[in-house]
């Protein structure tokens, strides 16, 4: 029996991807000019593991033979779903591997930018060793502080456990509330998306990207927040209006930001690298060896339980 083919784009540990060599015919994506050459082959492929490249209409059109499209990673907003299930063509995505690194980068920029890590290591780069005494040096300690979660999903709940520990309260909203007394066993509080931002002293990003969701942190919400809070954000950079963040955090409407990703991402503006009050890191959230493997790992058992086996798992189409 002629084995099935999958294409991998992008740079993919070859270590998590042994279940898909073991089973399939595996064929890598050059990395120079990428999307000409996969428009170009891609009639000849079964399944398709993507990171980063936009699948959209075109693309999947160059696929007729195509059953599975998986990304390499928790974001799917990159690929047209509704369009590929109109083709028969599942799509799926990483949710598990994500989400203790993921949770682990926004508990980093958390502390790093409640406790002004990228302010000190600047100034004392530049010779000068400052005295913290005086306030406008100061952070801000977590303990007793109110954390509030955006999209308590998988990595959003990691994150509250991660802030209790530190002795945070934990505040969240999302579409449902959780059961009651599944929020009773976590210790957290279900409340609306305007009582999150007036009352939390740190909000977390954690949702996806979709239209509802889209510039949602904007003028308005950064004039709600605390002039003393903190907004991080991980999960998609559309989420943040972000020339209404550079605005909110250059008048100190909020005390800063934490982001991992951008609203025009790879660009990042001149206007947040600008500002002392912002710590920024290259979506990086999932980057390091263990976790990219152990995605690649997730990936490779989407394609094969599909195509081998005929069960969809991690289905979002």
């Amino acid at each position: 029996m002629e084995k099935a083919k999958i294409l991998v784009m992008g740079i993919i540990p070859e270590a998590g991807l042994t279940e898909l060599e073991d089973n399939f015919e595996i064929i890598y994506a050059p990395e120079k000019e990428p999307r000409a050459w996969v428009l170009e082959h891609l009639k000849e492929f079964d399944g398709l593991l993507v990171m980063g490249t936009k699948a959209d209409k075109e693309l999947i059109d160059a696929g007729p033979n195509l059953k599975i499209i998986t990304t390499n990673g928790v974001g799917f907003d990159h690929v047209d779903i509704e369009y590929a299930k109109s083709k028969g063509i599942v799509v799926s995505n990483c949710p598990t591997a994500v989400r203790v690194p993921t949770a682990e980068m926004t508990l980093a920029l958390l502390l790093a930018t409640t406790r002004r890590l990228g302010f000190y290591d600047k100034t004392i780069r530049a010779g000068e060793f400052l005295d913290v005494s005086k306030p406008e040096y100061m952070g801000m300690s977590l303990q007793g502080k109110t954390l509030g979660v955006f999209g308590f999903g998988r990595i959003g709940s990691e994150v509250a456990k991660f802030c209790q520990v530190l002795g945070m309260n934990v505040i969240y909203n999302q579409r449902k509330p959780l059961d009651k007394k599944l929020e009773k066993e976590l210790n957290v509080k279900f409340v609306d998306f305007d009582t999150l931002v007036k009352e939390a002293d740190v909000i977390t990003v954690h949702a996806p990207a979709t239209p509802a969701t889209n510039g949602v942190f904007s003028k308005k919400v950064f004039k709600e927040m605390k002039k003393t809070a903190y907004l991080i954000n991980a999960a998609r950079g559309v989420l943040i209006n972000e020339a209404d963040l550079i605005t909110a955090l250059k008048d100190h409407e909020i005390a800063g930001a934490g982001l991992d990703v951008f609203e025009k991402e790879p660009q990042v503006s001149d206007g947040l690298r600008q500002l002392d009050n912002v710590i920024m890191t290259p979506h990086a959230g999932t980057g390091t060896l263990e976790a990219r493997t152990n995605i690649a790992k997730e990936a490779a058992h989407n394609l094969v339980s599909y195509l081998r086996d005929g069960q969809a798992v991690n289905q979002v189409n």
